[in-house]
């Protein structure tokens, strides 16, 4: 199947086209959207249902970020949907010239994350932290968009530091920064990542600018994209945990069983030919399998998914969770081709 041709949405702060493909994005996560992980969702996932997908975020602190650098977080695959650097940091000189080495590494836009809340960004003043200061917020923007002025710069915000009272401006701080997409994800920085969520705060930012705003919180499966870009008027919907349970989240589709333990195998397979241990690759694999309710993988017969799920995450033997992987895509493999 051909790409989907690039979403002619233009905003007034930037005059090139955001080059996403679909309107549903994969969220930058920490300790997750490395190549690795993201490569194997954007190969499973047509450019018309997954849009594009974020490095997590590159921490810069006094120097800039080499290009060399850069280029292990976009990795060496690529994808007809776009995958965007993240940055973080507050150091205008150093996050300037990161965006430019982002851009010489093939990056074809740049993000700037103002919502990570942990306690390491909170003492550098990075991150979620500028949350409570959005003039300096919007200097943060600015540098960056200053600094790379062909390419698409985009921000991402908490609803707010404490509460969301200062949505509004927080939004069209990052507007007047040169920000030519918005992600609110809808929880504040005291709320971490709670379960309870409210879409009209992303609603309230989208009244609030001109530019496009991408919605982020509580997307728990693929009716859920529509449903938030109609309940708050975001252009985009982007998918963070639940993409780790469910890498087709993004396609009106469900995986087969055999489909999701293949992904789960190449998931291991992929890590421990980047260098990890056996041991560090399953435990990777155990934080999808935390989440995972793709493809009905979980749930032997006379036991509960929950009960299986708890058993494999207590496996302390890496090679016993891969011959349960390869079992289970082999034992899906044989009963389709027996149907």
């Amino acid at each position: 199947m051909s790409a989907a041709p690039v979403l002619a949405i233009r905003s007034s702060a930037a005059a090139t086209a955001l080059p996403f493909t679909s309107p549903w994005l994969l969220a930058p996560m920490e300790g997750v959207t490395e190549p690795s992980f993201r490569d194997l969702v954007l190969a499973r996932n047509a450019p018309h249902e997954l849009g594009g997908a974020f490095t997590e975020f590159v921490r810069v602190v006094e120097r800039a970020i080499p290009v060399w650098k850069m280029r292990e977080h976009l990795g060496a695959r690529r994808f007809a949907q776009p995958v965007g650097v993240q940055l973080m940091g507050n150091d205008l000189d150093a996050l300037g010239e990161t965006a430019r080495n982002a851009v010489e590494a093939g990056a074809p836009l740049v993000d700037v994350n103002f919502g990570c809340p942990a306690k390491g960004a909170l003492r550098g003043c990075a991150g979620s932290a500028l949350l409570d200061d959005p003039a300096r917020l919007e200097g943060v923007v600015r540098a960056v968009r200053d600094a790379v002025p062909t390419v698409p710069v985009t921000a991402k915000i908490r609803a707010g530091g404490v509460d969301a009272s200062r949505i509004e401006e927080l939004a069209r701080a990052a507007e007047a920064g040169g920000a030519c997409l918005l992600t609110v994800h809808c929880r504040t920085r005291a709320e971490l990542y709670q379960d309870e969520v409210d879409w009209q705060r992303i609603a309230r930012a989208v009244a609030a600018v001109r530019i496009p705003v991408c919605g982020n919180g509580s997307v728990l499966a693929h009716a859920d994209l529509e449903r938030m870009r109609r309940e708050t008027g975001a252009a985009y919907a982007m998918v963070g945990r639940a993409a780790l349970g469910d890498p087709w989240v993004f396609a009106p589709r469900r995986a087969s069983r055999a489909e999701a333990a293949r992904f789960l195998l190449e998931y291991v397979e992929t890590l421990v030919g980047m260098g990890a241990s056996p041991r560090g690759a399953a435990g990777r694999a155990k934080q999808l399998l935390r989440f995972w309710t793709a493809g009905e993988l979980l749930g032997a017969p006379g036991e509960s998914a929950e009960r299986e799920r708890v058993r494999w995450l207590r496996e302390d033997d890496p090679a016993r969770l891969v011959a349960w992987l390869r079992e289970r895509a082999e034992l899906a493999d044989r009963a389709g081709a027996d149907a």
